[in-house]
């Protein structure tokens, strides 16, 4: 009989613990990305995965080994293009950069796209009154500017990409979906 009472019990605090973690998620506020709902309580990686227009960029994360290191403590600023920004590459680019041999041209270019810190808007204003140039994770440059409104990224190869969501606040980091791929020199 004991045995059942402390079953039972655990069942009501497991089932407790279920709705109150459950309604905590839907009190958490949330920017929908890629048709999902983007959550500051989780990681940069563990919201990605759920975004349907950021498949492409969750693959290739995948096969240069970085998942590990984005759903690390960070923080991290991640420029994140979406599908349709891999799509505008010149045909087989992302096919040959996913195959092994080239993991560490892979690595640079989505390294690239990340930023040491928690770069909101707001801070980007600062980056921008101060030049504009950001120091990417890769050790490259990038330069954001603002024009109408938008925010845009400069690569070093004078490539362009406009914000098209922001701050989508991650708990190691905040995630900028960008319309374009920025690449290195």
């Amino acid at each position: 009989m004991k045995q059942i009472r402390f079953i039972g019990l655990m069942a009501i605090s497991a089932l407790i613990f279920n709705v109150s973690f459950a309604q905590k998620m839907m009190d958490e506020k949330t920017v929908e990305v890629g048709g999902a709902p983007m959550y500051a309580s989780k990681n940069i990686i563990d919201n990605a995965v759920h975004s349907k227009d950021h498949t492409t960029l969750v693959a290739a994360v995948k096969a240069a080994g970085l998942v590990e290191t984005l759903q690390g403590k960070g923080p991290f600023t991640v420029f994140a293009p979406t599908n349709a920004a891999f799509d505008m590459l010149p045909k087989g680019t992302v096919e040959n950069l996913v195959r092994p041999e080239n993991k560490a041209q892979l690595t640079s270019i989505l390294t690239y796209h990340v930023v040491p810190g928690r770069l909101d808007t707001k801070a980007l204003d600062a980056v921008i009154k101060a030049g504009g140039e950001l120091t990417t994770v890769a050790g490259g440059k990038l330069w954001v500017s603002k024009k109408d409104g938008k925010y845009m990224l400069k690569d070093e190869n004078g490539g362009m990409a406009v914000i098209t969501i922001s701050n989508v606040y991650q708990s190691n980091g905040v995630i900028h979906v960008i319309d374009h791929v920025v690449l290195p020199k």
